[in-house]
């Protein structure tokens, strides 16, 4: 196999890196139905990076049905792509287009969110939030942490749906655009923006605990048109 595999460049994301070079190699045809893959540790030193970061790239694509693997055998490239898995490429959402599409969606998705959590809402999935929105407000703005937790916070939005769909979608479309913002380390580092964002999220959370449907799904788009224009989005496109 003729493979065109370099290192990957220094990032949060290393293991999304690994994966999206395999997915190419596969996409344009070096790497074909049946194939092995190199070992782990070939893998590594291609790359440049720990084994346990290709064990995690290896174990996204077998989620995403590129791959399959055997205990004692290795990873082999799928006979066909698996259509029942959602799949968005890494390297296509570099381009402003896809971000901005993308972003779009989760709009879609967390706004009629929001108002289903208010009206559905449990004691419990307030516990959640307030401890997301806790451990978020400790977290230097802008860091992976700071990231991780407020992808946390829309998690248990989503969770308070009642909804498992719509936790399963919300969480795939937001850690890719988590991901897409700490490859892209446009996040500014700024007490202000800190502030900002916590009182959007706070507003979401006591929307929701009121059971305001319609001010729950007010509060998660203002948070997302100002999230949107945080990451450098057109305006326009975050309405």
């Amino acid at each position: 196999m003729a493979l065109k595999l370099d290192k990957v460049n220094r990032g949060p994301h290393l293991s999304t890196l690994v994966a999206s070079s395999i997915s190419r190699e596969i996409a344009q045809g070096r790497l074909k139905p049946g194939d092995q893959l190199p070992t782990e540790q070939q893998l590594a030193t291609t790359f440049g990076v720990s084994r346990n970061v290709v064990r995690e790239a290896i174990a996204r694509l077998r989620s995403e049905g590129r791959i399959w693997s055997q205990q004692g055998r290795g990873a082999f490239v799928a006979d066909q792509p698996n259509a029942t898995v959602l799949t968005i490429d890494y390297e296509a959402l570099q381009q402003a287009n896809a971000f901005q599409s993308l972003f779009e969606l989760r709009g879609i998705l967390e706004v009629e969110g929001a108002a289903l959590a208010a009206s559905r809402r449990t004691d419990s999935d307030l516990s959640a939030m307030r401890e997301a929105l806790t451990t978020m407000q400790a977290a230097p703005y802008g860091s992976v942490m700071w990231l991780k937790t407020d992808l946390e916070f829309h998690k248990t939005v989503a969770a308070a749906t009642g909804n498992p769909y719509m936790v399963q979608f919300l969480t795939f479309v937001s850690e890719r655009v988590r991901e897409s913002i700490l490859a892209s380390g446009n996040q500014q580092r700024s007490e202000d923006l800190a502030a900002v964002t916590l009182g959007e999220h706070q507003r979401i959370l006591d929307a929701i605990e009121a059971r305001q449907v319609d001010e729950a799904r007010d509060a998660m788009r203002q948070h997302l048109h100002g999230a949107a224009s945080r990451v450098g989005l057109a305006e326009e496109q975050s309405e």
